[in-house]
């Protein structure tokens, strides 16, 4: 049964989407656009469907939220380590070699598939065919990733990535060393012409802004471990940032050396810190990852040289 709710226009709003993203605090103005172009909002009992409809003082409206859509996702019996849970959220310490969301060649096995077994009541969030999934980490990527339970937690958490109010923190060790100790690289990402599976750096027309900072924690005979702070969220951002200063991550053989330089069977880029504010909270929390075992002993080889 869909979720019924009614309010009054008291002030001149111009906007329909508008005056519901002040009444309905939980959903985004994407939600809200979405809810009215696909039929489910009325103003004096008439459907419209016109997001920028203005709706005069003292009009009635209604919103009907249909119920989440079942998806044909299976949920899958596989450990994941949970850095933290409450009734809206999942923190998951992804490991490398763990694929986010089903898609072409990765049917099963995947985070969603493990989330959807480890709590079955977040099929069919947003309706999507990505339950929960907030964000995204490169299959040979470990470390931090949110997984919304329910539409409420989605809504708020996808709103905090837009307004980039989210906060991470990676940690990469990369071939070569930067020219500066600290640094800021903006570099819009598109799709490669050359090679459409793959990203690149393109001009600001061709692609989507990218922004990440820098900071050099400790710089080896050939080799350079950072932490990045990614104010956007392009694919594959981290590494082509990077790779554009001269620095490719140690393992990428997408976009660095085709053959590491060190004994790594995966790429040293590793999500340590996430720093967010949870639903229904008005406090930031942090929560930390630290590195993995094989990434570890790579660090401590490098050391003890």
């Amino acid at each position: 049964m869909n979720a019924t709710f009614d309010f009054q226009v008291t002030e001149h709003a111009e906007r329909l989407d508008k005056f519901l993203v002040t009444q309905m605090t939980d959903l985004s103005r994407a939600r809200v656009q979405t809810l009215i172009k696909e039929g489910h909002v009325f103003v004096n009992g008439a459907v419209v469907t016109k997001t920028g409809f203005d709706a005069g003082v003292g009009s009635e409206v209604r919103v009907e939220v249909p119920e989440p859509l079942p998806t044909q996702l299976q949920g899958e019996d596989i450990p994941l380590q949970v850095v933290f849970e409450n009734d809206d959220i999942l923190v998951i310490d992804k490991p490398a070699g763990m694929v986010v969301h089903p898609a072409l060649g990765h049917a099963t096995g995947t985070l969603v598939n493990a989330a959807l077994g480890y709590a079955p009541e977040m099929e069919g969030v947003a309706g999507e065919g990505r339950p929960g999934v907030v964000h995204r980490l490169d299959k040979d990527t470990s470390g931090l990733i949110l997984i919304a339970k329910n539409d409420r937690a989605l809504y708020w958490l996808q709103e905090q990535f837009k307004t980039r109010q989210v906060q991470k923190v990676y940690l990469a060790l990369s071939d070569g060393h930067p020219k500066t100790p600290t640094g800021r690289i903006e570099a819009a990402i598109g799709r490669d012409p050359a090679q459409r599976k793959q990203m690149a750096i393109v001009s600001d027309a061709k692609g989507r802004a990218a922004v990440s900072e820098y900071l050099v924690m400790e710089s080896f005979a050939e080799h350079t471990l950072f932490e990045v702070y990614p104010h956007t969220g392009r694919t594959h951002q981290i590494r082509l940032h990077l790779t554009m200063i001269g620095c490719p991550i140690v393992g990428d053989t997408l976009y660095g050396h085709s053959h590491p330089s060190l004994k790594i069977k995966r790429q040293f880029l590793h999500a340590a810190r996430l720093t967010v504010t949870l639903p229904g909270e008005t406090e930031p929390r942090t929560f930390q990852s630290p590195l993995p075992p094989e990434l570890q002993s790579i660090l401590d080889e490098l050391r003890s040289k």
